[in-house]
């Protein structure tokens, strides 16, 4: 039976993608994935160590004649970010992604396609099997729950891995070299609600919708809009010109994601709906004229709803809608070494109701640890004055830059003898486990390369699948040259 993958090269990679697409693998639900690994690695006879937490080492020797060559380990992470559109049916805990080709570009119906990081497990996996590639002695690392706070990583044992070179297979734009990237810290804010008899009237939904989203490091300097941020905008305007109840607040779903969609249940007068379908026309054309073409998607949308039963304290809704629209998202600081990269950012990502409390959850990134720090005081600061409790979570370090360190000198010569150019050179605003793993492993030599995907953490996320061929044989190309 043909596949959307027919005819694609590499197909060992493509086989591998196409089988990992159909294996359900969430953040912190990466069983079956880490199992079909096992299994090649049993298929072709090779050592395999399952760590504490799941993560899984495999070990391959070098081809006859490369076994004085430096030893390189392979690395990709298991966890896929599950976002999908509102109206796509598709359970991310049972079902497969169901892949689309558009040209030149392969995506998913209407959910993430999983390419971060499941092109990188199916390239390595293509290494492991083949018997073409005369690279020298390989160890291949699969880590879990990168998606969610970098946790496999964070958990992984020093004294493991015996590698040189460190190749992570997690970068994202072709023709670069990723060596460096960003720490981060997640902020978590708390804060319970006082409630009150919703006075008669009407309910509605308000529904902010339609926007780009995207990784909040990757895509945090591209002018997108945030729809928590501009659900606080709205609610903060109607509060100011009519009575208006709120009992409900949800947006975003993810941290290390630019939220696409919010939601807010509230209680008007019912004569008042008018005025509340005119303000909400305005905001909505306001935040048009604001974002321009950088989000130019947004809609800001009036439901009918039940009526609430309740709705929170006026002095309480203040306040949360009052932080909800004035925290910061976005860039802090730009590097001054490094043209066009973000230093410093944060990302309000989620708001959450449930048993009348508010939860707001965001992250923060830099290469520099004050800097990261100094972001979360910030926005600690202004939490605290709405009060909120503020918790701090899942620090990781950075990746400093070894521009001129034996890998990157290797691999741009490479890069230019196999793909006829030389490449450029980047650093990430993103948590990369290069960072993470590095800084157990003292020494070792990192760098992080990857195909071009597009909109990752996002259903909009799709692959150039011309992009791919270069890709692999830039990889085999290099282990056969360290």
């Amino acid at each position: 039976m043909k596949t959307v993958m027919e005819n694609l090269e590499p197909q060992s990679l493509w086989r591998h993608f196409e089988a990992l697409s159909a294996i359900p693998r969430a953040s912190e639900k990466e069983a079956a994935a880490r199992n079909y690994v096992l299994a090649q690695a049993a298929r072709l006879g090779l050592e395999s160590t399952t760590d504490g937490v799941g993560n899984v080492v495999i070990r391959k020797p070098a081809r006859p004649g490369r076994e004085g060559a430096a030893m390189a380990v392979l690395q990709g992470h298991l966890d896929m970010v599950c976002e999908k559109n509102e109206g796509t049916a598709h359970n991310f805990d049972s079902d497969p992604i169901r892949l689309v080709r558009d040209g030149d570009w392969l995506k998913a119906d209407g959910t993430t396609l999983g390419a971060d990081n499941g092109v990188g497990v199916a390239a390595a996996l293509a290494v492991m099997e083949s018997q073409d590639c005369a690279h020298g002695p390989l160890e291949f690392l699969f880590t879990i729950d990168e998606e969610s706070g970098l946790t496999g990583a964070s958990e992984f044992p020093g004294g493991l891995l015996r590698s040189q070179y460190f190749l992570n297979l997690d970068g994202e734009e072709e023709g670069t070299l990723c060596i460096g990237c960003a720490g981060g810290l997640n902020t978590v804010a708390r804060r319970k609600v006082a409630c009150r008899a919703a006075a008669s009237g009407e309910g509605w939904r308000i529904k902010v919708s339609g926007l780009q989203g995207g990784h909040s490091g990757i895509d945090i300097n591209k002018g997108r809009g945030n729809a928590v941020r501009i659900l606080g905008q709205v609610l903060q305007t109607l509060m100011g010109g009519m009575p208006l109840g709120v009992a409900a607040i949800n947006g975003g779903s993810k941290r290390n994601a630019i939220p696409r969609e919010a939601s807010a249940t509230v209680a008007i007068d019912g004569a008042r709906s008018q005025d509340l379908a005119f303000v909400v026309a305005g905001v909505e054309a306001a935040a048009r004229s604001e974002l321009g073409a950088f989000d130019a998607g947004l809609r800001i949308s009036l439901e009918g709803a039940a009526r609430p039963a309740q709705v929170w304290a006026d002095a309480d809704a203040i306040q949360v809608v009052g932080v909800l629209a004035s925290q910061h998202h976005g860039v802090l600081a730009m590097s001054p070494d490094i043209a066009g990269l973000v230093q410093t950012s944060t990302n309000l990502a989620i708001v959450s109701t449930k048993d009348g409390e508010v939860m707001i959850e965001t992250s923060q990134r830099s290469p520099i640890e004050s800097s990261k720090l100094a972001a979360a005081r910030m926005v600690s600061t202004i939490f605290s004055l709405a009060g909120f409790a503020v918790v701090h979570s899942g620090g990781y370090p950075g990746w400093k830059p070894e521009p001129a360190s034996d890998i990157v000198r290797k691999s741009q010569a490479v890069h230019q003898e196999i793909l006829g150019k030389v490449p450029e050179l980047v650093a990430m605003h993103a948590g990369l486990e290069c960072g993470v793993i590095g800084e157990k492993y003292p020494g070792m030599q990192l760098i992080s390369f990857g195909p071009h995907i597009v909109d990752v953490h996002s259903p909009s996320e799709r692959i150039k699948i011309s992009s791919v061929v270069p890709f692999y044989a830039f990889l085999t190309g290099l282990l056969e040259r360290l």
